[in-house]
C-alpha cells in the first residue's frame, strides 16, 4: 500500500465552546448588508480531501482504546479515480488500541448543507464484516446535529451507503463531515480492513416516507418528583431508500420539535430534556389534580411515533437504575469477583429507547455502590425506605422450580458484609416478559440495618441464565 501525506490528529477533551459575540447598536442593519453565507460544497473525499486541510482524520480519544495507527490513503485500491481511504481495524489485543474511529471535520467556518438530503459513500471490506457506526454531524464540540447508522455490513465488493439527513434545513453551518467507528465484534476478534471512497453529500431526491420516532416508537410512562429531569431517548427516523429498502438513522434531539401537553407539570427543552415543574393544577369542577404531562415530538413537520407521559409525584425514592428517576452514583452494574467460577456476562444496554441491564450466563453478579477501588461512591442510607422495586424479565422458559434471588448487603466490602436475602420463585416470573416486584425491605431475611447499603447481588439457579432488569430503586411507602 502506498503512503499518502495526509496527517491525522488526536483530539483530547475540549472543555470550552467557541462563542461569537455580536454587538448591536441603536441603528438597524442596512438593507445593503450581505449576511455571512457558508460554502455549499458537498464533496468530502474523492481522490483527495475536498476543501479540508491535511489533518483529515481526528481520532477518538486513545484513552478510550481508540487506535490511531490504522488510518491511511490507499493509491492501490479505489472505487473511482485513483485513491481511497483505508481503515485497518485492530484486534482487541492490539497494544495501541482495540478499536478505530473518529471524524472528518471542516476546519473552516463550516458548510451550508441545506441543499442536500443524504451523505453517501462507497465502502468494501477485506472480508464480510460489520462496521459499528457511520455518520456525520459530530465535531467533538457540540455534536448538535449528529446522525448515525449502526451495524453496517460490508462485503468484499463495493457497496454504496446512504445516510439520509433528517432535516437539511438545520445544517446551515455544519462542521462534522463524516464519522466512523469499528471493532472486531463481527469477526470474533480478527482484525480486518475496509475502504471508503467518493464520500459526499448529495441531493438524491429519491429518499421518501420519513417516519420519525421517540422513545423507540412506544408510548411510555414515567414518574418523577418535582425538579427531577430526564431525557427523551430512543430518537430515530426511518426512510425509504431508492432501492426500496428502509433505513433507520439515529438522530440528535436538535432535529426534533418537542411539545408538552401540560407545562404546569413538565417542560421539555430543545435537547429533549424533560423537567418536572410541579404537581399540576386542581380542576375546580372535579377537585382532581391533573399531574400528568404527555411529551410528544415532530420532525420536519411529521409527527413522531411514541411519547413519554410524565406523572409528577411526591415520593421518597433512591434509584439505582431507572429511566424514571434520577439515579444515585454506583461503582458498576456488573461487579465480578471469582475468576473461573463466576460466569455472568453483560451490563447496562439500550433496548428500543430504554436503558436496561442484560445478564447472560448468569450465576451471580452485583451492583456495587460502596466506593470499590477508591471510586468515591458513597453507600446508601435507606433507613427511611420501606420497599425495593425491581422489574425482571427472564429471556427464556421458566420452570416452577426455578428461582431468582436478590441479596442486599449492609456495610459491604469484598471481605466483610451483612446481608439480607429475598427469593423470587419461578412461579412469579414470566418467560420473555416483564414482571414487577415491590418487596418490603423487612422481607429480606437477615437484613438488620439499612443505614449503609453497599451492594445488591443477583443469584440464579442453573436453568435461568438470561435475565433483563430495570427500574431498581428503594422507596418509602406513603
Amino acid at each position: 500500500m502506498k503512503k499518502a501525506n495526509f496527517k491525522y490528529h488526536i483530539l483530547f477533551p475540549v472543555l470550552g465552546l467557541i462563542c461569537v459575540a455580536i454587538t448591536s447598536c441603536e441603528r438597524g442593519y442596512s438593507e445593503d448588508i450581505d449576511f455571512a453565507t457558508f460554502p455549499t460544497i458537498g464533496d468530502i473525499f474523492t481522490d483527495v480531501p475536498v476543501s479540508l486541510n491535511d489533518s483529515l482524520f481526528i481520532s477518538f480519544d486513545p484513552l478510550t482504546g481508540a487506535n490511531v495507527d490504522g488510518f491511511d490513503v490507499d493509491y492501490d485500491v479505489a472505487y473511482e479515480g485513483t485513491a481511497s481511504i483505508r481503515v485497518d481495524v485492530p484486534s482487541p489485543t492490539d497494544p495501541v488500541g482495540s478499536y478505530i474511529g473518529g471524524i472528518f471535520k471542516d476546519r473552516g467556518d463550516g458548510r451550508n448543507l441545506t441543499g442536500f438530503d443524504a451523505l453517501t459513500f462507497w465502502a468494501k471490506g477485506s472480508t464480510t464484516a460489520t462496521v459499528g457506526t457511520f455518520g456525520f454531524g459530530s465535531d467533538f464540540i457540540e455534536d448538535k446535529y449528529a446522525v448515525s447508522i449502526n451495524n453496517v455490513e460490508l462485503s468484499t465488493n463495493w457497496k454504496k451507503i446512504i445516510i439520509p439527513i433528517p432535516d437539511p434545513s438545520k445544517l446551515v453551518q455544519e462542521k462534522g463531515m463524516f464519522l466512523f467507528s469499528a471493532g472486531t465484534e463481527s469477526t470474533n476478534g480478527a482484525g480486518f480492513t475496509f475502504w471508503l471512497d467518493e464520500i459526499r453529500f448529495e441531493k438524491l431526491g429519491t429518499i421518501g416516507q420519513p417516519r420519525p420516532s421517540i422513545m423507540g416508537g412506544q408510548d411510555q410512562t414515567a414518574q418523577a418528583n418535582v425538579d427531577v429531569s430526564l431525557p427523551v431517548v430512543g430518537l430515530s427516523e426511518t426512510f425509504n431508500l431508492p432501492n426500496g429498502q428502509d433505513i433507520t438513522v439515529i438522530a440528535s434531539p436538535y432535529y426534533f420539535d418537542f411539545e408538552t401537553s401540560n407545562p404546569f407539570v413538565a417542560s421539555v427543552n430543545e435537547r429533549g430534556i424533560v423537567t418536572v415543574e410541579g404537581l399540576g393544577e386542581v380542576d375546580p369542577n372535579t377537585n382532581q389534580r391533573d399531574n400528568m404531562a404527555k411529551i410528544t415530538a415532530s420532525l420536519g413537520g411529521v409527527s413522531a411515533a411514541g411519547s413519554l407521559t410524565m406523572e409528577a409525584v411526591n415520593i421518597n425514592v433512591i434509584s439505582l437504575f431507572s429511566d424514571v428517576f434520577a439515579n444515585v452514583p454506583v461503582d458498576n452494574y456488573n461487579g465480578f469477583y471469582i475468576d473461573g467460577f463466576q460466569t455472568t456476562l453483560g451490563g447496562a444496554v439500550e433496548e428500543d429507547g430504554n436503558n436496561i441491564i442484560d445478564y447472560t450466563l448468569l450465576n451471580f453478579v452485583a451492583i456495587e455502590f460502596y466506593g470499590r477501588g477508591g471510586s468515591g461512591v458513597q453507600p446508601i442510607d435507606a433507613s427511611e425506605m420501606t420497599h425495593m422495586h425491581i422489574d425482571v424479565r427472564v429471556n427464556e422458559n421458566v420452570d416452577p422450580t426455578d428461582f431468582f434471588r436478590i441479596e442486599v448487603f449492609n456495610n459491604f466490602t469484598l471481605g466483610n458484609s451483612v446481608s439480607g436475602a429475598y427469593t423470587i420463585p419461578g412461579t412469579d416470573l414470566v418467560s420473555n416478559d416483564w414482571a414487577q416486584f415491590d418487596i418490603p425491605l423487612s422481607d429480606f431475611a437477615g437484613l438488620s440495618a439499612k443505614d449503609a447499603l453497599g451492594a445488591i447481588i443477583f443469584v440464579s439457579d442453573a436453568t435461568i441464565a438470561n435475565v433483563s432488569l430495570d427500574n431498581i430503586y428503594f422507596y418509602a411507602e406513603n
